[in-house]
């Protein structure tokens, strides 16, 4: 599902893993949204995610999460 933003922008939900997960995506957690700032690679494919509030989350290789990605425009 996308949908259009202001400006033009598209966003769209996708299923991530620990090898897709970019920063700029918008993960929710407990109800609360949270934007990937930055990464980490962990041993055996797991990554630490670490968000713009400072706080951080580690996922396994196997984890699965939905995410709001901006796609960029064409």
């Amino acid at each position: 599902m996308s949908e259009r933003l202001p400006g033009g922008a598209l966003i769209s939900n996708i299923e991530v893993t620990s090898t897709t997960v970019q920063c700029g995506d918008i993960i929710q957690l407990g109800g609360c949204a949270y934007r990937v700032r930055d990464l980490f690679q962990l041993p055996h494919g797991a990554k630490q995610l670490v968000f713009e509030s400072g706080e951080s989350l580690t996922i396994h290789r196997r984890t699965r999460l939905v995410a709001a990605r901006t796609l960029r425009r064409r």
